[in-house]
């Protein structure tokens, strides 16, 4: 690996890397706007102008260039010497983020990027107290570009990301920018507004307040919310994303960094596809059937339920006639509680991978960010959970069929999709096993047959492990807690299989990697440098 020495200090950094992005793994806090190391590099914004040790061109000394160079454009190499802790260097930064500010509205307090702005910090750190533009400012009106995106084009400092993301990574080219000089700006072809399947990374990608997402438009300060590391469950890719939320619930998702998944972007449906979490349609407490229909019960008397009925199910034929249905929106964790208990109650149980929603084909777009087809995020972990038990297992479909042909007496069914699953025949053949226990979401078609309805949490109140379609094995963290009189299922199955307090994700992980080594190799992506953007 090269060295360079940066302000005086040997830094060791990566190969072929610009010299700004060993500055920010190192730790430096260097001013930029245009960089991003997702995107082709242009070095337009001038900010990140350092000094550099050249050789003079007659003696071969090295000495301090007499100008300034692009540090997002100069790549590294073993030896050299940089500086941005100068005064010249300084002095850029200074009339840079004044020529910025001559048109800005100066609109803070009614700007949503206010406290993640970097139009602010950088004024805080190399800005004037005040103005020396004396002529009226150049004003924009807002501008709708698309179904998702606002653009206030006059606090835009045209880095020129966004116009570079839908020519690179999407191909779809929405994005330009037109007039010249300082009356540039950023704006959408005539007749094509901004609607990819990732134009939402733009307001991500935009380090001012210029690109703004309609969705989260004026409905919370960046201040008031916490971040939650997680996976999105709206497909098979593991897209890593951060979970904003307060006390108030989850107000929005955003992309964060895995080089193996998802890299610096996530998809729309990502982005959007977590209102069902807040949905007032939910189920909100356990109902066991008495005298022909759901009544009220509590979680106590449903383990005790589960745990008679069952057992009771289980005496003929080491308890072939009982089955449970591990659906691909369980964390791994989860699917080992519920299949250990079934197993430790009947032995010969099918255990069945739950039902695999799948939409059209997998899309891949120019960069290779792929939305995948298949709409669950951890089939293949599910998968190998039954695999490890052995014994009777079946497909969804053998499952239903089994179940049409009357071969279960007993069987639990989990869901947790946010998309109605159940169809006609399902329900139909469901309702020949005399004891269905569905734990899902919503109200559905089973709720006529079943015997126990429990509500299931979202994959935001929960915690655990999901298995990508690469096989990668991540963690996601719990956000908010569940809803008033939802147990997680983790807490739930951890109680059914007779395990004492609180059910912890990283607990149980260590038991289930003692039992399958599959689950021992956890990934962590690397860490994005604190001053990076």
């Amino acid at each position: 690996m090269p060295k360079i020495v940066i302000d005086g200090k040997e830094v060791e950094c990566r190969e072929g890397i610009p010299v700004l992005q060993a500055a920010l793994e190192a730790g430096w806090d260097v001013p930029h706007y245009c960089y991003h190391p997702g995107l082709s590099v242009v070095a337009s914004c001038r900010l990140c102008l350092m000094e550099m040790k050249l050789p003079h061109p007659q003696t071969k000394e090295l000495g301090w260039a007499p100008k300034l160079f692009p540090s997002c454009q100069t790549p590294v190499r073993d030896g050299m010497e940089v500086r941005f802790a100068s005064e010249n260097v300084r002095n850029n930064a200074r009339h840079v983020m004044e020529y910025y500010l001559l048109n800005h509205p100066l609109d803070c307090p009614v700007c949503d990027k206010a406290g993640e702005c970097y139009l602010q910090d950088y004024n805080e750190r190399f800005g004037n107290a005040a103005s020396r533009m004396v002529e009226d400012k150049y004003k924009n009106p807002k501008k709708d570009i698309g179904p998702h995106t606002l653009l206030y084009s006059d606090r835009c400092v045209i880095c020129t990301r966004c116009v570079r993301f839908t020519r690179e990574i999407t191909g779809t080219g929405e994005l330009a920018v037109i007039e010249r000089g300082s009356r540039g700006e950023i704006d959408i072809f005539p007749g094509v507004p901004l609607d990819n399947e990732l134009q939402g990374n733009v307001v991500d990608l935009c380090p001012v307040g210029a690109l703004l997402d309609k969705d989260f438009l004026f409905k919370q300060r960046v201040w008031m919310l916490r971040s939650a590391k997680s996976i999105s469950p709206v497909d098979s890719g593991g897209q890593n994303i951060w979970i904003d939320y307060n006390d108030y619930g989850v107000h929005r998702i955003r992309p964060r960094f895995n080089e193996k998944a998802n890299e610096w972007w996530i998809s729309d449906e990502a982005r959007f596809g977590w209102k069902y979490v807040g949905d007032e349609r939910r189920l909100s407490q356990p109902a066991v059937r008495e005298a022909g229909a759901l009544e009220p019960t509590g979680w106590d008397a449903a383990l005790v339920w589960l745990r008679e009925k069952f057992a009771a199910a289980a005496q003929l034929d080491d308890g072939a006639a009982v089955a449970a249905v591990l659906s691909p929106m369980l964390a791994c964790e989860e699917a080992w509680l519920l299949a250990r208990w079934v197993r430790s109650i009947a032995p010969q149980a099918t255990l069945a991978v739950g039902y695999v929603p799948v939409r059209g084909e997998d899309k891949t777009f120019p960069k290779g960010f792929t939305i995948r087809a298949e709409k669950c995020p951890n089939r293949r972990g599910v998968e190998t959970v039954v695999a490890h038990f052995g014994g009777p297992s079946a497909s969804f479909d053998e499952f239903v069929r089994a179940a049409g042909e009357g071969r279960f007496k007993a069987a639990y069914v989990t869901g947790g999709y946010p998309d109605p699953w159940i169809a006609d025949d399902v329900a139909a053949a469901l309702a020949k096993v005399e004891r269905v226990v569905v734990h899902d979401l919503y109200p559905g078609p089973l709720d006529a047959h079943a015997a126990l309805r429990l509500p299931a949490a979202t994959w935001a109140e929960r915690e655990g492990l999901f298995v990508n379609c690469d096989g990668l094995v991540q963690p996601f963290e719990r956000a908010i807690p569940p809803r008033e009189g939802v147990k997680s299922e983790g807490q739930f199955f951890y109680e059914l299989a007779g395990e004492v307090g609180l059910f912890r994700a990283g607990k149980v992980r260590t038991m289930l990697a003692a039992e399958i080594p599959a689950f021992a190799e956890v990934f962590e992506p690397r860490e994005v440098p604190k001053h990076a953007h």
